[in-house]
């Protein structure tokens, strides 16, 4: 995992801060909004991703916090983090096919969103060795 994880949690925390700051601000251009975005249920909805978005945020942030300070506890965080992320995506990619949306524009970020922390999730989960056990001699 190296430095691709940090670097993607970087990237992806970033930029929901940035998304929710140009979206508060309304600074997204019309072109770029999504199908029916003045629509008041569609834009609650979008909206109701704020939280969970900046958890996603805080969540990859402190992992990273504690992987710089050497704290066994950022990976319990990661995936934690990598977690919500994936749901964050699912939810949005499930809507807009209920929605019957396929504009790339959304999909692309959403489907980054729901796949990338699949590889870490796994690999966090199943194939790190435990972090008590690190250093023990046992697998």
């Amino acid at each position: 995992m190296n430095n691709l994880l940090p670097g993607l949690f970087l990237f992806t925390d970033i930029g929901f801060i940035l998304y929710w700051t140009i979206t508060g601000f309304g600074w997204i251009p019309e072109s770029y909004l999504f199908k029916d975005y003045h629509d008041p249920i569609l834009m609650d909805w979008n909206w109701s991703f704020l939280p969970l978005d900046l958890l996603v945020s805080f969540t990859g942030f402190y992992s990273l916090y504690l992987r710089k300070h050497k704290r066994s506890q950022w990976e319990r965080v990661a995936l934690i983090s990598l977690v919500l992320t994936s749901c964050s995506g699912l939810q949005a990619v499930a809507f807009w096919s209920f929605h019957r949306d396929f504009d790339p524009s959304w999909w692309i970020p959403n489907l980054y969103l729901l796949l990338y922390p699949l590889y870490f999730i796994h690999r966090l989960s199943f194939v790190a060795q435990p972090i008590q056990e690190r250093g023990s001699g046992r697998i």
